[in-house]
């Protein structure tokens, strides 16, 4: 374990019972108390959050009634439908992070240069899909042990994090991230994350010791990212719903029995009435398949009779999953089609255009609450670079870019651009109006570089071709051998 971030994993599970801890060396008894309580929040969270990501993976058990399937198609049935991991990566892919916005042309708080060391256009996607399946996720700052000028913004799941809310300061009160565990799923490091200190936590043996440091932000240096934050529920709430795991357990039942009932009726059900058994070989398989096959009569001298069972149709299982996806599209706000299922009457363009706005709309929303989150955590990176517990004020103006959520044709960007361009003294120039154009955050900023250059150049040739101008122009100045005598030989 490094400064905090997870190194090695020894188990995919970890064990609830490893955090029976009683005491913690350099750890005075209040921070304990909070240590301890936020152990307890881990504890109480992450059954619940451990399902959640089964679901997500694919990994879910399957829940039958104990009615209608076999016990070996039970034993063998194995989860094939992922509605859950669709809710989760249909939202996220719409919240794309492209950097920081800085007001005017310099960055005296290097803000591009923590994004870009930390990796955050690649980092903030997989904290947002975090988030939306365990309904929160969080960014932690802290200081590189290693290079005291680097600055590190770490995202952390839920399953491996614990946090309390502070309500009247609307913001985290403390935090705990687990860092380590051993091979059985015990854990054997955290890192506290309390407002006037941090406390890296390790087990020795059958005892813990802790590395304190202070804390001058006198905040947890820890920001979440929560899907639909609530007053009642400031961390959110998962996009695997309830609703959704129990829609997508009536599914994988429906297509369980769906193939029980094709292994049933796979083989041609005959009835000889009629028919001596003694007809027939202890194979059946090979009597039924035999190039030529002869029963003869009965000891009344009668025909035997041969009746086949009809094959099931399959049209009330497709029908029942229908309408269960019909009810997972609705739970979700994803168009049926995303869903694997094709309806009669196929969506139109504009029925199509209204389900993905569903989506983008609340992308929308939760771009702005985790672009906030996102301004906290880099507010305190550059806190920490610059090691100083007040907010420089021009870090207010710095926005996070993302990237729009619908997709608009080149035409309707370009009328709407150039009728705003007309309206607006400055706007085709401006970093909105290049924006609104269509061009992503990286386009803009090699933009205005070629931008910065080119107008380097033009000034650079301007002052060449002036002071050229002004070589030719200059007034030629007498000779020192030059008087006003006349020539020898000539009288005046």
């Amino acid at each position: 374990m490094v400064n905090g971030i997870v190194t090695t994993t020894g188990s995919p599970y970890l064990d609830v019972s490893s955090t029976g801890i009683g005491r913690i060396d350099n750890v005075p008894d209040e921070d304990l108390r909070v240590i301890l309580k936020l152990l307890q929040v881990w504890k109480d969270k992450y059954p619940r959050n451990l399902l959640r990501g089964a679901y997500a993976d694919a990994k879910y058990r399957f829940n039958d009634f104990s009615i209608s399937i076999p016990d070996r198609i039970r034993a063998k049935a194995q989860p094939m439908i992922g509605w859950p991991a669709k809710a989760v990566r249909s939202l996220a892919d719409l919240s794309v992070f492209e950097g920081f916005s800085v007001p005017g042309d310099s960055d005296p708080h290097g803000i591009a240069e923590l994004a870009e060391s930390n990796s955050l256009d690649m980092e903030v996607p997989q904290a947002i899909s975090s988030a939306y399946t365990h309904s929160c996720s969080f960014l932690t700052v802290s200081g590189d042990t290693d290079d005291a000028s680097r600055i590190l913004i770490t995202p952390r799941s839920a399953d491996w994090s614990a946090a309390i809310w502070d309500r009247r300061r609307r913001r985290i009160s403390s935090a705990l991230t687990i860092t380590g565990d051993d091979k059985y799923g015990r854990i054997t490091s955290f890192t506290a994350w309390l407002p006037t200190m941090i406390y890296e936590c390790t087990r020795s043996g059958g005892s813990w010791s802790a590395e304190p440091r202070f804390n001058f932000l006198k905040r947890p240096p820890v920001v979440p990212f929560a899907y639909d934050a609530q007053l009642n529920r400031p961390f959110g709430r998962s996009r695997i719903t309830r609703s959704l795991m129990s829609l997508t357990d009536m599914g994988f039942r429906t297509l369980v029995r769906m193939e029980a009932t094709a292994e049933f009726y796979s083989v041609p059900k005959l009835w000889f009435l009629g028919a001596d058994p003694d007809a027939f070989s202890t194979d059946t398989w090979s009597s039924l398949v035999s190039a030529i096959n002869a029963i003869g009569k009965d000891e009344d001298g009668d025909m035997p009779q041969l009746q086949q069972i009809s094959q099931a149709s399959m049209q009330p299982h497709s029908d029942m999953l229908k309408t269960i996806a019909l009810m997972v599209a609705s739970e979700t706000a994803l168009p049926v089609n995303d869903l694997g299922i094709t309806m009669d009457n196929p969506a139109s363009a504009e029925a199509m255009a209204a389900a993905e706005r569903k989506l983008s709309r609340e992308a929308d929303r939760q771009n702005r609450q985790f672009g906030r989150s996102l301004k906290d955590a880099i507010t305190m990176a550059v806190q920490y670079r610059e090691h100083t517990p007040i907010i420089p004020d021009d870090l207010t103006q710095v926005q996070p870019v993302w990237a729009p959520t619908r997709e608009i044709s080149d035409a309707a960007r370009s009328d709407s651009f150039g009728k705003l361009a007309t309206a607006i003294t400055g706007f085709a120039d401006s970093e909105v109006g290049l924006a609104r154009a269509g061009l992503s955050q990286s386009e803009i900023v090699r933009l205005k570089a070629d931008q910065k250059r080119q107008a380097a150049s033009a000034a650079i040739a301007q002052l060449d071709a002036k002071l050229s101008t002004e070589k030719v122009q200059e007034p030629q100045t007498p000779s020192a051998d030059s008087t006003d005598e006349p020539p020898r030989g000539q009288q005046s």
